[in-house]
């Protein structure tokens, strides 16, 4: 039997949708299955919704998704398990897929997962860039996730001394079991805390907690981003005129990041912009420099977790990778060495 396990907190208006895709793809890709609905101390219908949605409700007062996701398998009674985020629209070819590499031997995986309509251009260019690395480091997002019982069962579940990054820290936990593969199938994932202000607040918070991970133990470092527990203007949020701005912001940051290679591949492109474009380009490069300081502390992790691991294919892709790290933050690090003596001397 396949499970489904569906975290929900104050989920009514996204649930109802999420369990309808699970139907469909179950019902097509045709075996039993279950759906599970951990439902986390919830204030409005999302276990009403649940049930006329023919899931299982599971009643938990955790206010942490790692623990959350984890009283859902345990309630679950599948030797498949597929955990499924309540904001998250599935779709048969990525369970199929699941499934096959799942029969081939895989311990578990995920699948790369895009924003919808609603979100900020921003925010949907981001999530293609990142999830290039993330497919490329082998490690999948909580919006869809699934791994064998047992597989779940010898890791010991979600980390529950994690507030956040919970999933990042499951795949490598399931790296260490067996093959763990990043699916190209693709879900669709609301970008709801992307929009505007709280897009801005997110990412932020995001850099902090890559340089300083502890925060991810502590859940009121991250409760505004990832435990807002309101949801009445995520509707509304994008239509204010200062969140426009900080959207028209954020995209210009996330252009900028994309095409910087195309600069260094095509030198005739840099003549292209010049003036004000220009040094608003390097203004954003110089920020962007700073903020890539935050692979240092990533180095660090791929090199423990290279250390951590048994597979010899999985080992060379992890040595790549940290070597990839590590080259790149010696070069951002000589940029801002050389920066602030520069601008030093701009101004004096």
């Amino acid at each position: 039997m396949i499970s489904f396990i569906v975290p929900a907190h104050n989920e009514q208006t996204c649930l109802g949708r999420t369990l309808q895709a699970i139907h469909e793809s179950a019902r097509i890709v045709g075996q039993p299955y279950e759906i599970v609905v951990a439902n986390d101390a919830s204030t409005d219908a999302t276990a009403e919704v649940a049930r006329q949605n023919h899931a299982r409700v599971v009643d938990v007062n955790h206010r942490q998704i790692a623990a959350t996701r984890n009283s859902g398998a345990r309630a679950a009674s599948g030797e498949r398990l597929f955990f499924v985020d309540a904001d998250t629209i599935i779709n048969p070819r990525a369970v199929a897929s699941a499934l096959r590499v799942m029969d081939q031997g895989a311990v578990g995986g995920g699948a790369l997962a895009r924003f919808d309509g609603n979100s900020p251009l921003y925010a949907r260019l981001l999530m293609w860039w990142l999830a290039l690395w993330a497919k490329l480091a082998g490690i999948a997002g909580g919006a869809f996730m699934f791994c064998t019982r047992e597989a779940f069962e010898a890791v010991g579940g979600f980390d529950e001394r994690l507030f956040g990054a919970e999933d990042a820290a499951m795949s490598w936990a399931l790296k260490r079991k067996g093959r763990f593969v990043v699916l190209w199938r693709c879900v669709l994932t609301s970008g709801r805390r992307l929009r505007g202000i709280r897009g801005l607040q997110m990412i932020a918070a995001l850099i902090r907690m890559g340089f300083f991970p502890s925060m991810l133990t502590r859940r009121s470092s991250v409760k505004d981003i990832w435990y807002d527990s309101n949801r009445k203007e995520d509707g509304k949020i994008a239509d204010w005129l200062t969140n426009q701005g900080v959207n028209v912001v954020l995209l210009l940051v996330t252009v900028v990041i994309i095409t910087n290679p195309l600069f260094d591949l095509i030198p005739r492109l840099k003549t292209l912009i010049d003036g004000p474009l220009g040094a608003v380009r390097f203004g954003i490069n110089m920020f962007l420099c700073h903020v890539w300081l935050v692979l240092w502390p990533c180095a660090w992790l791929l090199l423990r977790n290279l250390l951590q691991q048994v597979r010899w294919l999985e080992r060379i892709k992890l040595a790549g990778l940290t070597a990839l790290c590590l080259g790149f933050a010696v070069y951002v690090t000589r940029i801002v060495i050389w920066f602030w003596p520069w601008l030093y001397h701009q101004i004096v």
